[in-house]
């Protein structure tokens, strides 16, 4: 493959066009990914490029530089749950806002929790972006191990579950939230509390289930457990098998506003009365909190403060900052209708 144009110096962008029998403007669409043009065009473009062995502009820079001004934000769960979840849109708002001021562009990639792993390990490898946040993440297999051992400035939105490195991460102290909301519950006189609490494999349902299992163990009520996965369809189904087998309880903690919402429907289908049969608490003040009937008493974290921070400390780890210390924040009770 040639690395020069007809004249000898570096191939042009003019020289592919002529090679290729289209205009330079059609080159350049193509070389910027543009939908816009007929596959036989695109084709021929690409004949014409590795030909000449044209590099365009920013891939040049790219070589040189080391950089792409692309960071990621890798989300590993299915696109029905992160358009839908108002945690998601908070952590996106905080990293846009961020990334606004500088030349880097945001790169989402939505990696189901069941999805190929490789293919995630291989882009991210691949050169593609300067950085990447990893958020909402699972602990399964070893692929946060690989993803904290990447080449790669990495970030993570919670501690990542058995990752045995230092890494960045910035999160809530969900135990000191979660007893907040159970102690509250106890403050305002409800003794048979339950929990459904999130999934075990993700940092936020595990400190959460801890932060209420603590504050049962020291005020001596028996636990009742039952297990959602941070959506509506699984608080739903965590909330009724709750109520099923403790049908007593006049409490209750959820590990997300999401799943409270639900909880909050299940008990209305129950003739139970919020709160005057059950208090009810959520954890993560979203929107949806206010939308209920009654309104939410929930614990809140501050998602876009989260999200800005991710995107601050990429950017510090990218220009060369060794950062690996956790960033804790605080939450904060805030009480409405529910309890």
């Amino acid at each position: 493959m040639s690395l020069q144009g007809q004249d000898g110096g570096t191939p042009t962008l003019e020289q592919v066009a002529a090679l290729a029998g289209v205009s330079r403007a059609t080159v350049s669409r193509v070389v910027n990914g543009s939908p816009k043009v007929l596959p036989d065009t695109v084709a021929a473009v690409e004949r014409a490029i590795g030909q000449l062995g044209y590099v365009p502009n920013r891939a040049a820079r790219a070589l040189v530089t080391r950089r792409t001004d692309s960071v990621a934000l890798v989300v590993p769960e299915p696109d029905s749950r992160v358009f839908s979840d108002p945690f998601f849109a908070g952590i996106l708002r905080g990293v846009s806002m961020t990334l606004a001021p500088t030349s880097s562009q945001l790169v989402l990639l939505i990696e189901p929790a069941e999805g190929d792993d490789q293919r995630l390990l291989r882009y991210l490898r691949g050169g593609h972006v300067d950085g990447a946040i990893i958020v909402s993440h699972h602990g399964r297999d070893n692929v946060l191990q690989e993803l904290a051992q990447l080449p790669l400035p990495i970030v993570f939105s919670a501690r990542p579950l058995g990752v045995d490195v230092p890494v960045a991460s910035v999160d809530v102290d969900n135990v000191a939230g979660a007893r907040t909301a159970v102690e509250y519950l106890l403050s305002i006189g409800r003794r048979r509390i339950g929990t459904v609490a999130g999934p075990l494999d993700m940092t936020a349902g595990l400190d959460r289930l801890t932060g209420y299992q603590e504050v049962a163990a020291e005020a001596g009520f028996a636990e009742a457990v039952a297990f959602g996965d941070f959506t509506a369809d699984g608080g739903e189904h965590a909330a009724n098998k709750l109520f099923d087998e403790h049908p007593d309880l006049d409490g209750l903690f959820v590990a997300s506003d999401l799943m409270a919402t639900a909880a909050l429907r299940v008990l209305s289908q129950r003739g139970r009365r919020v709160p005057d049969d059950v208090a009810v608490v959520g954890f993560d003040d979203s929107v949806v909190a206010t939308t209920t009937t009654p309104k939410l008493t929930t614990i809140r974290q501050p998602v876009e403060k989260l999200g800005a921070r991710l995107a601050e400390i990429l950017l510090a780890k990218i220009a060369g900052a060794d950062l690996t210390t956790p960033e804790i924040h605080n939450t904060e009770l805030i009480i409405r209708g529910s309890a």
